[in-house]
């Protein structure tokens, strides 16, 4: 049972689930206004009661979690939380005053086996439930690895065996699924040997390491006089099989405290293949969808190899806006904007609000943390509710701070949470029972990879202003550790019902998410190459069932007789379709023509070797076209794509060895062309 604080305020982390927490002595009268002896003008109103919430909500005086091993239950001192409760009691009073709307999300509760139906739903397996013999679900499960496969085994043996209890529907046994004959069937945890990132296996192919720029890009929030640690990471082999070649011996350390120093934090060499590497942005969005499918799956497997359970909230109903800027769906914000402005990835009045604080804020002292005047903020919030669409707002009467709390005022009034409300307390859990920086740092980038492409792009909008921030503590003197405390309580803490007191104790857990949110983001939004390989070969077993499909059609059949013999008459008839130069059997093997429909050549063949990358290829295109091109062009970011095959569309990396590529996709176009912003 939860039990609520009563004079909390409207907020909860939504993320955390306690078993039967104890109420928080003295919480009712700590909320009261006490201001500080001496209090100086610049000083917040607010400060001394945080302290006495961050004080009373330590280890020192708060009782012990169900969760011993829980790295939120770390005993940090006062002064380091300090400005998470500031800004938690920053919130409250915003909405106390009347400028923030509230909006609820309504929750009813899992009946039994309903969590796993949707579950394989989500991860595009509903033919298991509907029975249908539908060619994607196959595709999908043919291309599962050992832990993925009994990932899904495990959520279908359970909802099969609630069914049989509910005496519902007759269901598919588990052994027509996965073609064994035991359902209780097991995986055996053997070492896994690592396979290029397209899923063949290629003779003498040597892997290239390659740092990705992750570390440069926080090195004003780290301490130059202490050394960093180097992890290394590898996307070539799952994340769940990796883990189980760990040692069954391991035990995570117990009562393990955060370390606030951002040197703490260790620096990782990403492994790079010669197929480069792929950003979210690269890929089709049918194929970020099957991404999305194969990552839930894989997060799942990664949690059960750690023996960690993966939580989930069940979001009924939305009370959202239709229209306006605040307390509007990120895709109907998205819906409204690309009328203005098509292909629009991120809200218009989230860049806007963006490019003010980049433009005039990076350097103000206190950004983010320093809130700006309650009334102004709110007439602001008004006054660009009225004026924003009719490009008739002043934003030169804009204060920073004030800019900084109508950004953060836009993420919380969002009726879902920037990073959703079903896989909040996934978030929470790879801190709170994952030790090791590294396996955090897998489950956080699997848990982007499933957000829905307006949640993504806009949270890395985001993160990229936040590390902007971080970047010029020398004069903000905001570093890592500060930008992360003010930031959590607005990404993690959600309106609906009260804080109880473990909720409240992820404080520091939700700081330490947001830490490596703005630390790694170069690394969480790079499209794990396993996943992308799991992707081709789910688009070969489609194209395959379909073919085989095909075969057996009479109709079809009958078909390609009447074609075969038209064929084999002499005379061939006039204005027939001339098949693409890559299904011509003339040209050579490693021989590829490139399109280039925006210059003046718009075509090339080009003999492939070994050692040619994709950025020789568009070298060559540019030194044959420069002279022909127009000025619009030049300026303009080219980029090789590669096109149908085994994958929807695919921009590549320009460190991708072009052999290596065509290889794994023969049957693909080559196609120059700017890259999607």
């Amino acid at each position: 049972m939860t039990m609520e604080m009563k004079d909390s305020g409207s907020v909860v982390l939504t993320a955390y689930h306690p078993h039967s927490p104890a109420r928080i002595a003295g919480v009712e009268q700590s909320f009261v206004q006490d201001p500080a002896p001496g209090h100086s003008p610049t000083s917040r109103k607010s400060l001394p009661r945080c302290r006495r919430i961050n004080r009373m909500l330590s280890n020192e005086s708060a009782p012990p979690s169900a969760f011993s091993r829980s790295n939120s239950q770390a005993s940090m001192d006062s002064t380091s939380m300090e400005d998470f409760w500031c800004e938690v009691e920053n919130i409250k009073e915003s909405s106390e005053d009347g400028s923030e709307e509230a909006t609820l999300l309504e929750f009813k509760p899992a009946d039994e086996g309903e969590l796993e139906a949707e579950w394989l739903q989500d991860v595009g397996l509903s033919t298991l439930i509907s029975g249908a013999e539908e060619e994607d679900g196959q595709a999908l499960l043919s291309t599962l690895t050992r832990t993925q496969a009994a990932a899904v085994q495990k959520r279908y043996n359970t909802y099969t065996q609630t069914l049989r209890k509910k005496n519902k529907h007759t269901v598919r046994d588990v052994r027509d699924i996965f073609g064994t004959s035991d359902s209780s069937l097991t995986f055996e945890t053997v070492p896994v040997t690592p396979v290029p990132s397209n899923g063949i296996q290629l003779p003498g192919q040597k892997a290239v390491w390659k740092s990705v720029s992750s570390n440069s890009c926080l090195d004003c929030g780290l301490d130059k006089g202490s050394p960093s640690i180097t992890e290394e990471l590898s996307y070539e082999v799952s994340f769940s099989e990796s883990i189980t070649t760990l040692p069954k011996t391991q035990e995570w350390p117990k009562n393990q405290r955060f370390k606030k120093e951002d040197s703490t934090l260790p620096k990782f060499i990403v492994r790079k293949s010669r197929f480069g590497l792929t950003e979210v942005g690269d890929l089709s969005p049918e194929d970020m969808k099957k991404i999305r499918y194969l990552s839930l799956i894989e997060l799942t497997a990664f949690y059960d190899a750690l023996g960690v359970e993966l939580k989930r909230n069940r979001a009924e109903r939305v009370r959202g806006r239709e229209n306006g800027l605040f307390g509007v769906p990120l895709t109907i914000l998205l819906e409204n904007d690309q009328k203005k402005v098509p292909g629009i990835k991120v809200p218009l009045i989230f860049q806007e609000l963006l490019h003010k604080l980049e433009e005039t804020g990076l350097e103000t002292e206190g950004i983010l943390r320093v809130p700006g005047s309650a009334s102004r903020v709110k007439n602001l919030h008004q006054e660009l509710e009225a004026k924003f669409y009719e490009d008739t707002f002043d934003w030169d009467q804009v204060r920073n701070n004030d800019a900084a709390g109508l950004l953060k005022m836009f993420i919380r009034e969002l009726p879902s949470p920037l990073f959703t409300v079903e896989y909040l307390p996934a978030f929470i859990t790879l801190v709170e029972k994952i030790s090791k920086i590294k396996l955090q740092l897998q489950a956080l980038h699997l848990l982007i990879m499933l957000l829905p492409e307006a949640n993504r792009d806009t949270a890395k909008a985001f993160l990229q202003f936040l590390k902007k921030v971080v970047a010029n503590e020398g004069k903000n003197k905001m570093n890592l550790w500060n930008v992360s405390m003010i930031v959590a309580p607005n990404l993690f803490i959600y309106k609906g019902k009260r804080a109880n007191q473990q909720e409240m104790q992820a404080a520091a857990t939700t700081a330490h998410i947001v830490r490596l949110l703005i630390r790694y983001q170069d690394i969480l939004w790079t499209v794990p190459s396993f996943l992308i390989s799991q992707v081709r070969k789910m688009n070969e077993a489609a194209m395959n069932n379909s073919k085989r499909q095909l075969m057996f059609d009479k109709g079809v059949r009958k078909l390609l007789r009447r074609k075969t013999m038209e064929r084999e008459r002499p005379e061939r008839p006039e204005g027939a379709v001339t098949f693409p130069p890559y299904l011509q059997s003339d040209i050579p093997e490693g021989v590829i023509r490139v399109y280039a429909p925006l210059h003046s050549k718009v075509s090339m063949a080009i003999q492939l070797n070994s050692q040619t990358k994709v950025k020789d290829i568009l070298a060559r295109f540019h030194c044959e076209n420069s002279r022909g091109s127009s000025q619009n062009l030049r300026g303009q970011i080219q980029s090789l794509h590669e096109i149908g095959g085994n994958i929807g569309q695919h921009c590549l990396d320009p460190d991708a060895y072009m052999l290596d590529v065509y290889r794994a996709n023969p049957q693909a176009e080559w196609v120059i062309k700017p890259k999607a912003s």
